[in-house]
């Protein structure tokens, strides 16, 4: 008896559609995942973005907060700048304050010292002399007295008191003042002529003997020509015309020499005080073992200042009691006008 066998199916319709079931779930829940994941990711996009915001508002604030805080430090260094500057301008004025008081002090003590002469010279004055000195027959040199000098050397102050304020020329009184010198001194183995500032004005060629200029009638005509034109101002002071004098014209090796300085000016305007002018000379022409000297100094005062008010310091004062000193102490005489 044969047996009959039924064919078996293995994809049956139920079986389909439970299979288009299943992907289909599966379709559904990868759609809904993958909807979830972008929501997610906009949310972090969204806070994301919210962060780079918040720092870059705090940016914005730190780079004000530079701004300002250059701005702070630029004002500072401004103030302190300002500070140094002003620190720097009391110190000056500090300074002049200080040299106006030493000037103060050393023209209250020329003061003093003018007036303690001024004194003296009163005192000196009202004393009744002990003897009469009468010279008979004696004509009175023009400008100080012979000293037997060979070499004359002529200082001049050519400052504006020393000239005429109507030509701007020197004080023609002056000029008739060395003419009168020159004309006590008919001969003489040598001449020159300096300002106030100790400038050879007509020029020298050498020290010592070698600087002097022939005695001549040329070298007297341009003494007298150049002063009317001379037009080099110099400070009211003639003692550097002095000692330059003494230190290029005065020579040693000559014993023939015998040299004289005559002085023409009206005022002292120096801060070195009268005693070391004095100090100066007596190291440039030491007297020997009798008191003589190889230089001898006179000088002429002018009236252009000692005239008016006594005031502290007064330079005309100073110019006539140094010069009276000087020459008292180096073998000359000393010369006051009383007009110009």
């Amino acid at each position: 008896m044969s047996i009959r066998r039924r064919n078996a199916q293995v994809f049956s319709l139920a079986f389909l559609d439970c299979i288009c079931c299943g992907f289909g779930a599966i379709i559904l829940i990868f759609i809904l995942s993958v909807d979830s994941r972008e929501k997610e990711k906009l949310q972090v996009l969204v806070d994301v973005n919210r962060a780079l915001a918040e720092q870059a508002a705090e940016l914005l604030k730190l780079r004000a907060s530079r701004a300002d805080l250059e701005k702070s430090n630029a004002r500072i260094t401004t103030l302190v700048t300002d500070a140094r500057l002003r620190n720097d301008s009391l110190h000056a004025l500090i300074d002049d304050l200080e040299l106006g008081l030493q000037r103060e002090k050393r023209g209250h003590e020329a003061l003093l010292v003018d007036i303690d002469e001024l004194k003296k010279e009163i005192a000196a004055r009202q004393k009744k002399p002990d003897y009469d000195l009468v010279l008979k027959d004696v004509k009175p040199a023009p400008v100080g007295l012979p000293i037997g000098s060979n070499y004359l050397a002529f200082v001049i102050d050519t400052s504006g008191s020393m000239r005429d304020p109507n030509t701007n020329g020197i004080w023609p009184i002056a000029i008739r003042s060395i003419e009168a010198v020159l004309d006590s001194y008919p001969n003489v183995d040598g001449i020159q002529l300096l300002d106030g500032d100790g400038r050879f004005v007509l020029g020298r060629r050498g020290a010592g003997t070698s600087g002097w200029l022939p005695d001549n009638s040329e070298t007297r005509a341009d003494i007298k020509r150049v002063l009317r034109r001379y037009n080099q101002d110099t400070v009211s002071n003639p003692v550097p015309g002095i000692y330059n004098a003494m230190r290029f014209l005065f020579d040693k090796e000559n014993p023939n020499m015998k040299m004289g300085i005559f002085v023409f000016g009206d005022e002292f305007n120096s801060s070195d005080s009268a005693d070391q002018v004095i100090r100066r000379l007596e190291e440039l022409n030491p007297a020997d073992e009798e008191g003589k000297r190889k230089v001898t100094i006179n000088a002429v005062g002018f009236p252009t200042t000692i005239r008016y008010q006594f005031s502290m310091g007064n330079t005309g004062m100073r110019f006539a009691n140094l010069m009276r000193t000087v020459c008292y102490l180096h073998g000359g005489c000393f010369i006051a006008l009383q007009d110009l």
